[in-house]
């Protein structure tokens, strides 16, 4: 998640789009179907995300210990996630963009088949800030993301809406890379997409349970799946407008997403309800070198990981 405008300086960067992703793809209205089609949903292991996660620490710790734009391990975790959805037969385009003098990539995958005028989009921001390899923030969100996009392809899922999934690029300077590519795409295919779902650090280690209050369509899927869980949620305020899907809502496009907190306190009421520390931030490493591996609350990382696929599963039918 990037910094708020008041605790970051940002580069006046112009933003060239060198590779425009259009062709057959976003969505349109998006509503939620019976709770029978939601039960297809899989259970994404928690172990398959973590060995993700592994991958991109492992990534930041050969490439001077971060994943940030324009550094050489930023572009290595993009070239991993593409070659898992590759391998997993997804169409995978890279669209390439400049940001503070650096070249930037965006990451789109598409599944075969769907609706092309209704497309369901899951993103989050693959790059880490320079000091810390970005586990939590953001290697939380892409790799879960990239585990229900595999966990898709597993088990030849064919949904009514076409599904596409983004990792982006140059999000902690200012969300440059999901900004460039809804700009690159014209009115007609911004109104296609159903809705945009954002997943910008779901495994804090004193983790809360934040739903974005955007779309109540959206909101009301994620909220009926934690319900089910019997965990209570809060509305996300801490990164409203701070991640990408910033760039969708301000073009029109319905968002929602998850997130589990970064360096704002829990308080005692949330203490009592979700478990964890009063007083601490949810993540004491926001933003830091040691959000690594060691920065991961394995059930929270869990239950989010499980209520992208519920989503996706609940608002491509």
């Amino acid at each position: 998640m990037k910094l708020p405008l008041s605790g970051r300086a940002l580069t006046a960067a112009a933003v060239a789009v060198a590779t425009l992703v259009t062709g057959g793809s976003t969505a349109g209205a998006a509503t939620a179907p019976t709770h029978p089609a939601a039960a297809a949903a899989p259970d994404i292991s928690a172990a398959a995300v973590k060995a993700h996660l592994a991958q991109l620490q492992s990534i930041a710790t050969a490439n001077g210990g971060n994943r940030a734009h324009g550094r050489p391990g930023y572009r290595a975790s993009l070239d991993y996630v593409k070659a898992e959805l590759d391998a997993a037969g997804f169409t995978t385009r890279v669209q390439q963009f400049t940001a503070s003098g650096r070249t930037g990539y965006n990451l789109i995958a598409d599944w075969p088949g769907g609706d092309a005028n209704q497309v369901v989009m899951a993103g989050s921001h693959l790059d880490s800030v320079t000091s810390g390899p970005g586990i939590n923030d953001n290697g939380s969100g892409s790799s879960a993301v990239l585990e229900t996009a595999l966990a898709v392809a597993r088990s030849g899922y064919q949904p009514t809406k076409h599904l596409r999934f983004a990792w982006w690029g140059a999000e902690e300077l200012g969300l440059v890379g999901s900004r460039s590519y809804v700009n690159s795409l014209g009115s007609a295919e911004r109104a296609k997409i159903s809705g945009y779902l954002n997943f910008d650090m779901i495994g804090s280690p004193n983790p809360g349970y934040f739903v974005y209050d955007d779309d109540p369509t959206i909101e009301k899927t994620f909220k009926d799946y934690f319900a089910g869980l019997g965990i209570s949620t809060e509305i996300e305020t801490e990164g409203d407008g701070r991640s990408d899907h910033a760039p969708f809502k301000n073009a029109g496009v319905p968002v929602g997403g998850l997130f589990s907190g970064a360096d704002y306190r829990k308080t005692s009421t949330q203490a009592a309800k979700w478990g964890g520390t009063a007083g601490r931030p949810f993540d004491p490493c926001y933003h830091s070198s040691c959000d690594t591996t060691a920065n991961i609350d394995d059930t929270a990382l869990d239950r989010n990981s499980d209520a992208i696929a519920y989503a996706v599963w609940e608002l491509s039918q």
